[in-house]
Parts: structure tokens; C-alpha cells; sequence
């Protein structure tokens, strides 16, 4: 008989201000809901203990209520049946406004340093990251059952085979280049023929590594947090540890050693693309003969300019591996977070490279090599 005669939502205020809810604040009801909470202007406080069925849409009406009179929803009176809908419907509905954004001298020093923080944090995670994948390797020397050779290898496939063409091709056409613009540059002095200098010392030390690199960097390092990123998501990196397997062994360390074994080898076609591409140049356009370019490379050129070209690729491919698988790890499972991760993954490895290329160009200066 009481929930018959409460079936119409209603309320009462008391001396205090207290609004007692009485009555089924359901869908069915919306409009008498709605009526009510408009009528009741002055309540200080809910009261709905004695409301006897409760759905979303009550729920969501007394939120609108007590945000429209400034009060505390969290303070209102439920039962203890109806606590669980109206907790689970208080953590998804939330009609706040966004903030806006600020501007001025204060809010952007504190936008740089929460940049700032994020940063450190992330060269801190990397680092971290380094040391736990030395610690797998010298495991894997003491054991090498653990290498998944077969993964390895097809890891190599994609890195390295896959990636020939484009590295070959955009080589030539940054060394072709390089030579066209040496070549207006020292014609006005006479000198055409130290475009044979120019092209080969720029791309056995610099160009041919630096240029396989960031194409790895853009091309490897997202597939890597692609890869890792979606096996996050479908829970089958949690699968690997549940079974009682080291998610580097399986994911991280193959893709590493292949790419140590791979970018050494595309920088020394990258090299050779580049000397091609100045070759052609100075065979077409400068009228250097490809016999006369030839000599000239062979007499001018030392071995110690390849040689720090090829220093760097093993460290370069340490870095995208690195970066690449990291931040596949750190996918949090959703789409959007996987496009995050491996947009972050190419930034921080392009930038990586280039300032450590940088750092290195500067260090073998100094060191006279």
C-alpha cells in the first residue's frame, strides 16, 4: 500500500530547509519530476530515503538540481539500495564546463614546467629502460635459448629488406642535390671539382647515417609502438607474463638486435646512394667524368670519415628500438592512446637522433677525426 500511495513523485520541506523526497522517481515519472524540483526553490538538503524506486534519470534530475542551486550533491540522503546506481551514475556524468585556457606569463611558466617534468620523467623511463634490456642481454649471453631467433629474423626482414628502396632512393636524391648546390656555390670560385669533397666526407660521416636513421626513426619506431601498442590492448602482453614469460625477451630484444643489425648495413647504402647521386651529377651537369670523380674520391678521401659514419648507426639503432618499443609498453589500452604513443615514439626518436648526432659531430671535431 506504501509504495501505491507513493507512486507520484512528491516532496516536502521541513522547518530547516530539508527537502523530503516521497514516491517512484523514475522515467515513468520524468515530467511529475521535473514539476516538482521546479516548485521546490528554497531546499537546503535532500532527503531521499524515502523515495521507493529510483532509475538513471531521478538521478541525473537531482544532479541537475542541486548543481543548478549550488548544492552539495555528494551530501544528499540515499538509501543504501540506491547508493551503487547513483555512485555509478556520479562518475560518468559530469556536465561540468571545460576549463578554459589560461594565458599570461604565470600559466605558461607553468605549462613549461609540467612540459619540463614530463620530459625528465619520460629520460628517466628511458633510461630505466636501457639498463633492464642490458641486464636481458648479458642474461641471454648465459643463455642463449631465450634469443627468438625466428623473431629476430623476421624482424630484420621488416627493417632492414623492407626499407632498402626508400633509403637507397631518397639518398641519391639528397646526394644529387647536395652536389647541385656545391656546385653553384664553388663555380664562382673555381672550384667544381671540390663537389667530389663536398658529397662524399658530407655523406660518409653525416648524411648516410643521419638520414637512415630518421627514416627509421619514422618508419620502425611507430611500427614498434603499433605493434606492442595493439598487443596491450588485446591483453596479450598481460598473456605473456601470465604464462611466465619476460615480455623483453619475446617483444623487445629482437626488434633491438635487429635493428643493430640492420641500420649499420642500410647507412652503408645509404653512403653508396649518395655517391652515386653526386657522381651523376658531376658526370651530367659539372662535366666532371665519372673516371676523374673517381680518382678524386680515392686520392682525397680517408678511411676514418666512413668509419665515424658507421660509429654512430649502432647507437642510433639502440635509441629507435628503445623509444619505439617503451612507449608501445606504455599504451594504456585505448585507440587513441595507441596513436598517442607512436606519434610520441617518431618525435622523441627523430629528436633523439638528431641531437646525439649532433653531440657526436661536435665530439669527433674536437677529437680531431
Amino acid at each position: 500500500m506504501t509504495a501505491s500511495r507513493h507512486a507520484t513523485p512528491s516532496a516536502d520541506a521541513d522547518a530547516t530547509g530539508r527537502l523530503r523526497l516521497r514516491g517512484d522517481w523514475t522515467l515513468d515519472h520524468a515530467g511529475a519530476i521535473e514539476r516538482v524540483l521546479r516548485e521546490t526553490n528554497d531546499a537546503t538538503d535532500i532527503d531521499a530515503t524515502g523515495v521507493d524506486r529510483l532509475d538513471s534519470v531521478g538521478v541525473l534530475q537531482l544532479r541537475h538540481y542541486a548543481n543548478k542551486r549550488q548544492l552539495d550533491f555528494a551530501a544528499f540522503d540515499f538509501r543504501q539500495d540506491h547508493r551503487a546506481l547513483v555512485e555509478a551514475i556520479d562518475e560518468v556524468a559530469d556536465d561540468r564546463p571545460p576549463r578554459k585556457r589560461e594565458y599570461g606569463f604565470a600559466a605558461a611558466l607553468g605549462r613549461l614546467g609540467y612540459t619540463m617534468h614530463g620530459n625528465w620523467r619520460g629520460i628517466i623511463s628511458l633510461v630505466s629502460f636501457l639498463g633492464e634490456l642490458l641486464v636481458k642481454l648479458v642474461r641471454l649471453v648465459a643463455s642463449p635459448r631465450r634469443l627468438r631467433l625466428t623473431s629476430t629474423v623476421h624482424h630484420m626482414e621488416q627493417v632492414g629488406l623492407d626499407a632498402v628502396p626508400l633509403v637507397a632512393l631518397l639518398s641519391f636524391m639528397v646526394g644529387a642535390v647536395i652536389a647541385f648546390l656545391g656546385a653553384s656555390v664553388l663555380a664562382d670560385f673555381g672550384m667544381t671539382i671540390f663537389v667530389v669533397e663536398l658529397v662524399s666526407i658530407a655523406f660518409l660521416r653525416e648524411f648516410g647515417v643521419l638520414l637512415t636513421a630518421i627514416l627509421l626513426a619514422g618508419r620502425t619506431a611507430s611500427a614498434f609502438t603499433a605493434q606492442i601498442g595493439a598487443m596491450v590492448g588485446r591483453e596479450e602482453v598481460d598473456a605473456i607474463r601470465t604464462l611466465g614469460l619476460d615480455p623483453v625477451d619475446l617483444l623487445v630484444i629482437p626488434r633491438v638486435l635487429a635493428l643493430m643489425a640492420m641500420l649499420p648495413l642500410l647507412t652503408f647504402i645509404a653512403m653508396v646512394a649518395g655517391l652515386i647521386g653526386g657522381l651523376s651529377v658531376g658526370a651530367f651537369s659539372l662535366d666532371i667524368p665519372p673516371q676523374a670523380y673517381l680518382s678524386r674520391m680515392h686520392d682525397q678521401m680517408e678511411l676514418r670519415h666512413f668509419l665515424v659514419g658507421m660509429s654512430k648507426a649502432p647507437l642510433f639503432a639502440i635509441v629507435i628500438g628503445l623509444i619505439g618499443c617503451l612507449e608501445g609498453l606504455q599504451v594504456e589500452g585505448t585507440a587513441q592512446s595507441v596513436g598517442e604513443r607512436t606519434t610520441s615514439s617518431v618525435v622523441q626518436s627523430i629528436s633523439l637522433v638528431i641531437v646525439l648526432d649532433a653531440f657526436a659531430a661536435i665530439w669527433f671535431m674536437h677529437m680531431g677525426w
